[in-house]
């Protein structure tokens, strides 16, 4: 069964391709990603891996309809500000078709999670592909080639999420920003609470549960503008340890204005 705050994500997931004029293809995949109980099984059992055995944050189908989210808005305001998507620029796709790679990728970037922490990513690439091929056949009925590159584009954004593998393309480094965002309070309530041993994956725990807010929105400066409020300064481990791990190996990295505001501090620009 659904969570309240699933559903609220997929329903802003379709409002916002719908505010972007997304096109039939992204909307269509994004509707059928949500709604595929295999990709929803292995998503809650990727979950079950990393918080309960694991003691990590959410990496389930909330997390994982988050991480669509950000990566649709910040496709949108790369597009309002003019800058071209990897396939538009090589001349072998449109921005409907980079976007279909973002939201596969997205959404099945963590499946991985469900077999081991460890090479996560590269787990992951092996889950979706079936999935891949499967929901993409329908998009792309007759567009054999095109099917074939956004499976590659999809997987080079499932692969590179961690940041410790070269990526290439502006849409994976779309997916390394839009996983690094997603790093509120609310993704660590659940290990919180049930957690009664020191594990592996408590500083990211209790670093997320400091952060207040992370909003996206165009940049005064720079197309993206990333705006973190936190309530406490362990926060700051979420920020420099990873989010700016994520960003400083992202192809998205130069389009970016990042800040961070401790309650009851000056904001701090990092980038």
């Amino acid at each position: 069964m659904r969570s309240a705050k699933e559903t609220s994500l997929e329903n802003k997931v379709i409002e916002t391709l719908k505010e972007l004029g997304s096109g039939f293809k992204p909307l269509e995949g994004a509707k059928q990603l949500m709604a595929d109980e295999d990709t929803r099984s292995t998503q809650e059992y990727a979950n079950n891996v990393s918080i309960v055995r694991l003691g990590y944050n959410d990496h389930g189908p909330v997390h994982m309809r988050t991480v669509a989210l950000n990566a649709i808005k910040m496709m949108g305001m790369l597009r309002q500000a003019g800058i071209k998507t990897s396939l538009e620029k090589e001349g072998v796709g449109d921005f409907e078709d980079s976007l279909v790679g973002v939201i596969f990728a997205s959404m099945l970037h963590d499946l991985g999670m469900s077999i081991s922490r460890k090479d996560h990513e590269l787990h992951s690439t092996t889950l979706a592909l079936p999935i891949i091929d499967r929901l993409l056949t329908p998009l792309y009925p007759k567009e054999i080639q095109k099917k074939a590159m956004i499976r590659s584009l999809a997987l080079e954004g499932i692969s590179g999420h961690m940041g410790n593998r070269t990526i290439h393309s502006l849409e994976a480094g779309v997916i390394l920003v839009a996983d690094g965002c997603d790093m509120t309070k609310g993704r660590a309530r659940i290990p919180i609470a049930i957690s009664s041993t020191h594990k592996a994956g408590n500083i990211h725990q209790y670093s997320a549960n400091s952060i207040e807010e992370v909003d996206l929105s165009p940049g005064q400066e720079m197309p993206i503008r990333i705006a973190v409020q936190m309530s406490s300064e362990v926060g700051l481990f979420q920020i420099e340890e990873v989010l700016m791990g994520k960003i400083n190996a992202s192809t998205i990295k130069q389009y970016i204005e990042l800040y961070a505001k401790v309650k009851g501090q000056e904001p701090k620009k990092y980038l």
